[in-house]
């Protein structure tokens, strides 16, 4: 998620619960004008591609090698805050003007179940099932690849000041340590911070019970309580942590290893209990009229030099295979960064989080603003 961090207000509102909300994309659908009208509508994150009115973005050379217009807009600040501001249209099978928004897994896997996203022409996206990443690959939500891309992926694990604390090894370690008390930020996003609350006390992300989730919550809760968490933080976490407000925080891998730039003492741990492997997928709504456009971005974007191009600006996980080489020509230093490119060794002990269904949201939703908002 080119993240922003979510209003913990807003969580506490059913946002899942849409009587009447199930489409069939079959039925749901626009008649495609690619071919005569030369045009594409984006919803992505902030921050999350290069300028593109340079000429020679990534956009722009899209553009100008296809001669589709692209209308790109960054209004993707928060997954359910997005969901909110378009469930009504997508749940009545009305269009949101959009031709592409872009997802984190989770949601993504929502808006493919109740039926709101148009499967893709496999046949038009060949670099997409070429050169994605093992590790991106067989979502249980969309093993084929029939609904989605990934744009970029991340890792959530753990930072700390090397200039104010001595290394945190563990998750465990980052609620428990004395010297950390009242020193330590949490992540606004609820699976990101539960996943690691759920390995803490035994518990797999992907797959738990309402006693571990429990279990989990209870322990985020003494936490919490002990003083051991200043606050939950969004994108601004890494300004406590270089001023030293904090000494060590839940930290997404983007983030981190933009601002080691700055603060080569920033550092990013792969704690104990794992990684969070996240992705943010592109995905057509239904009524979309440009479908075809869209896949031709798709496969653009799953060129590696392509893709090399856009992770050298943005510092994500590239999911695309051969990109790294192609880095090594635009930066050296990113093309080995483990954060940008991370090794098998570092993939293998990474994780995800459980679907949840409508009632598990909103009483998990719950649990968790009872907590961080105290």
């Amino acid at each position: 998620m080119a993240f922003a961090g979510a209003s913990l207000a807003a969580l506490k509102l059913p946002f899942f619960s849409v009587s009447g909300a199930q489409q069939d994309p079959a039925t749901c659908r626009a008649t495609d004008v690619s071919a005569t009208d030369k045009k594409l509508i984006i919803s992505n994150w902030p921050a999350y591609i290069d300028p593109i009115h340079k000429p020679d973005s990534t956009v722009s050379v899209f553009s100008n090698q296809t001669g589709i217009s692209v209308d790109y807009t960054d209004d993707i600040n928060d997954n359910s805050e997005f969901y909110a501001k378009v469930k009504n249209q997508l749940a009545a099978c009305e269009s949101i003007k959009r031709d592409m928004i872009i997802m984190t897994d989770w949601m993504a896997s929502r808006m493919i179940g109740l039926g709101w996203i148009q499967p893709l022409d496999a046949s038009k996206i060949p670099n997409v099932h070429k050169n994605l990443i093992p590790a991106l690959r067989n979502k249980p939500w969309d093993k084929d690849l029939k609904y989605h891309a990934p744009w970029q992926s991340g890792l959530t694990g753990i930072a700390y000041n090397a200039d104010e604390t001595d290394a945190v090894g563990s998750f465990t370690e980052l609620l428990t340590r004395p010297d950390l008390k009242g020193k330590i930020t949490l992540l606004t996003e609820m699976r990101d911070t539960m996943g690691f609350m759920l390995r803490t006390v035994g518990a797999n992300p992907e797959e738990f019970t309402e006693t571990q989730w429990q279990n989990a919550i209870d322990s985020l809760h003494k936490a919490v309580s002990d003083g051991q968490v200043r606050s939950f933080n969004g994108n601004d976490y890494l300004n406590d942590l270089a001023s030293g407000n904090t000494l060590a925080c839940e930290a997404w891998s983007g983030d981190v290893i933009i601002a080691q730039q700055d603060n080569p003492n920033l550092k990013f741990v792969a704690p104990e209990e794992g990684l969070s492997l996240w992705a943010d997928n592109m995905i057509v709504p239904n009524l979309a009229t440009h479908q075809a456009n869209a896949e031709e971005w798709m496969n653009y974007y799953y060129q590696p030099e392509v893709a090399a191009k856009l992770a050298d600006w943005n510092w994500y996980i590239c999911p695309v295979e051969g990109a790294q080489e192609e880095m090594l020509k635009l930066d050296k230093f990113a093309a080995t960064s483990p954060l940008i490119f991370p090794d098998e060794k570092m993939l293998s002990n990474t994780w995800g989080f459980m679907a949840l269904n409508d009632q598990q949201e909103i009483a998990y939703e719950r649990d968790w603003s009872d907590v961080t908002t105290g």
